[in-house]
Formats: structure tokens, C-alpha cells, sequence
């Protein structure tokens, strides 16, 4: 079986040099006459280098001969880079009234939604590996892209809300970060289990591209389970003690669950109408409540609303 061919991209190349040049320009112009700080600036330079090292540099190459250096590219892109584009912050560093709304949008915060994340974390993280979609990847160069572009987009919508203060629809509590981040390495843990334990090779494309050096397709599918379960364990592990650092120094508000649960108790019982609603404040909680009342009436099909008749 052939391998298909892998080449660097120039095009890549270019948009990576266009991304730095666009963000260290907006950093320069700063955010509402701020300072944009260099540490973002840095996080986004190295997030750049390591996507380059990891698609255009020898673990790119080596990466389509060997399983175990994939799992290396595979857990750059889906934690380290994405991990890195967020504390960057782009987001907050382009602003504005525009992607205020779109990141308000229901579509947007639907997608965005931590549990939703980590389901499609996980979904890829398992698919990709222990199904037949490594062998597919290892024998069609669109396909192999197709999954590049998973990972760090899997990977950047799990860390989103989790792990830095970046403009995003949902910031929730600490505790929930911390779970979330568990769950994620269950999902990791898993994997390399799994792939540790199987005794066929799911992707023999790999052996056959290397023919005469390296492990047997089946040894190099062990180590690549060994590197998806310790490495990737290990940068999950490191984050959830970096959360419970930022936990320990939140002030007294933001300890527990306390406003993620205040908003979901005001959103069911007051519907999308207690915007900026306390249900401490009666006459506030009151108003919001008959406005949802009225909405539902609204969209009841008249034949079906009470004390309406002809």
C-alpha cells in the first residue's frame, strides 16, 4: 500500500506569517487605548511555531511513517497549540460590537457550550484512533488534513472556557473547569488504553511506508498508546493543577458554583426574558415571569389556549 505523499504547504506557511504580522500589528494598536500585554503576543508566536514544527517540521514528516510520532503531532495540535491560541486571547484582541453579537448568538454559545466541547473532544479523540479513520488518514492527503484541522479546532473549543480569561460566551466556575478537565483526560486515558491493549494493527499504512526500518505496525501502535496515555495525561494533568492555582486565588464570588447556578435558576424560571432579572428582587422576578408567561402564550396555537373562545 502507498502512503500518500506529504509536502510541506507554502500555502500554510504564508497564512501563518500573515497571522503573526496581523495579530503583533492589532497587539501594537492595544485594546480600548490598552497596552495589549507581550505574554499574549509570545503565547500566539509559540502557538504558530509549535503548529509549524508539528505539520511543516520533521514531526510532520516522520508523522506519516510512524504512528507513535502522529500521536505526538496529534497531542500538539489538540492541546499545546490549542492551549496556547487561547491564552493568546485573539479574540478579545479584535473586540467590538460585531463579535459581541456573534459570540451572544444562540448558534455560537450552543457550539461553544462546555459540555458540548468536551462530547466533541472526546468524539474525535476516540474516533480518530480506534476506528478504521487512521488507516483512511495514513492513505488520502485530504483526509489527513481534514483531521490536522479537527484536532486544533477539537481541541481549542474543549480549552476555550477552561483554561484562560478569553472573550468567550461561557466562563464556568472552577470546580466545573477542573471536572471537565478530568473528564477529558478519561477520554485520553482511554484511548492509549485501548490502543496499548489492541492486538491488531488499526492502520498497517504506516508499516508499509516505512518498509525494512522501524517497529512492527503492531509495537508502534503499543508506543503510540504509551504516548496518548502518559503525555497527554500528563499536559491534562498540568493544567488542572494550573486551574486549581487560579481557583485558589479567585476572590470569595467566584468560589463554588455560585453565579454559573444563579443563572441557570433565573434562565428556568424566568426563561430567556430574566436578562439582568434577580429573583431576589420581587418586582423585577415578577416582570420578567409574566413577560415569559406572554411569550409562551403567544407561540401556543390559539385553538389550544385557555379561556380563549370565538
Amino acid at each position: 500500500m502507498v502512503l500518500a505523499s506529504w509536502r510541506p504547504h507554502p500555502v500554510m506557511d504564508a497564512a501563518v506569517a500573515l497571522a503573526i504580522a496581523g495579530y503583533v500589528w492589532l497587539g501594537g494598536r492595544g485594546v480600548r487605548a490598552e497596552r495589549w500585554p507581550w505574554r499574549r503576543t509570545g503565547c500566539w508566536l509559540l502557538a504558530l511555531l509549535v503548529l509549524l514544527v508539528a505539520v511543516d517540521g520533521p514531526i510532520g514528516i516522520y508523522g506519516e511513517a510512524l504512528f507513535w510520532v502522529h500521536m505526538v503531532q496529534h497531542l500538539l495540535l489538540i492541546m499545546v497549540v490549542a492551549v496556547l491560541l487561547v491564552w493568546a486571547q485573539p479574540l478579545r484582541l479584535l473586540g467590538g460590537p460585531r463579535l459581541d453579537r456573534v459570540l451572544g448568538s444562540r448558534v455560537v454559545r450552543s457550539i461553544s457550550h462546555p459540555l458540548i466541547a468536551l462530547c466533541v473532544y472526546t468524539a474525535v479523540v476516540v474516533f480518530t484512533h480506534l476506528t478504521g479513520f487512521q488507516q483512511a488518514a495514513a492513505t488520502h492527503g485530504g483526509v489527513r488534513a481534514g483531521e490536522l484541522a479537527l484536532y486544533l479546532v477539537a481541541g481549542w473549543l474543549y480549552f476555550l472556557p477552561l483554561v484562560g480569561a478569553e472573550l468567550a460566551p461561557w466562563s464556568p466556575p472552577f470546580l466545573l473547569r477542573f471536572v471537565l478537565l478530568a473528564l477529558g483526560m478519561g477520554a485520553d486515558t482511554l484511548t492509549g488504553v485501548a490502543l496499548m491493549l489492541t492486538r491488531e494493527a488499526l492502520a498497517p499504512a504506516y508499516g508499509a511506508a516505512r518498509a525494512g526500518w522501524g517497529p512492527s505496525p503492531l509495537a508502534d501502535q503499543h508506543i503510540a498508546g504509551a504516548v496518548m496515555w502518559f503525555a497527554g495525561d500528563l499536559l491534562m494533568m498540568m493544567l488542572m493543577i494550573l486551574v486549581v492555582t487560579q481557583w485558589g486565588r479567585a476572590g470569595q464570588e467566584r468560589q463554588g458554583l455560585g453565579e454559573w447556578l444563579e443563572v441557570a435558576r433565573r434562565r428556568a424560571v424566568l426563561g430567556d426574558t430574566a436578562a439582568g432579572a434577580d429573583l431576589d428582587d420581587d418586582q423585577k422576578a415578577l416582570d420578567a415571569y409574566n413577560a415569559t408567561l406572554a411569550a409562551l402564550h403567544s407561540r401556543q396555537p390559539r385553538n389550544q389556549r385557555p379561556h380563549d373562545y370565538e
